[in-house]
């Protein structure tokens, strides 16, 4: 049998790369599990964002995750098909109709503070 190498990441370790607070109950605590937050109605993220939380060494936590679904959710509900949605110092384009996050950055690289193809922007 052919055992194929590729750059893919499993759930587990796309897990532990890019929620690292998300994981199974830890010393009494109560968290979600990965899984867990797939079953909820939450963003995709887009090949590119995807390489772009990797290449920024960008980790969200689980409250910053449910934040970014809120503002998606929030511009949303406002018409915005095209948003900029900025948690914390994260900033994140996300394509509302498809709950896609198109691309991320963090503060240091919004130097310009220029944002464009958006039709809306929340800041949560």
């Amino acid at each position: 049998m052919n055992v194929m190498k590729t750059n893919f990441l499993s759930i587990e370790q796309a897990q532990e790369k890019y929620f690292p607070n998300v994981t199974e109950k830890e010393s009494g605590k109560e968290s979600v599990l990965f899984h867990d937050i797939l079953q909820e109605k939450t963003l995709k993220f887009s090949k590119h964002a995807t390489g772009r939380l990797e290449e920024r060494n960008i980790e969200l936590s689980k409250a910053q995750l449910q934040r970014l679904n809120e503002g998606t959710a929030r511009a949303g509900a406002k018409g915005i098909n095209e948003s900029l949605v900025i948690v914390d110092s994260l900033a994140f384009i996300v394509n509302v109709p498809n709950s896609t996050v198109i691309t991320a950055m963090d503060q240091s690289e919004t130097e310009e503070n220029i944002f464009t193809n958006i039709d809306g922007a929340v800041i949560i």
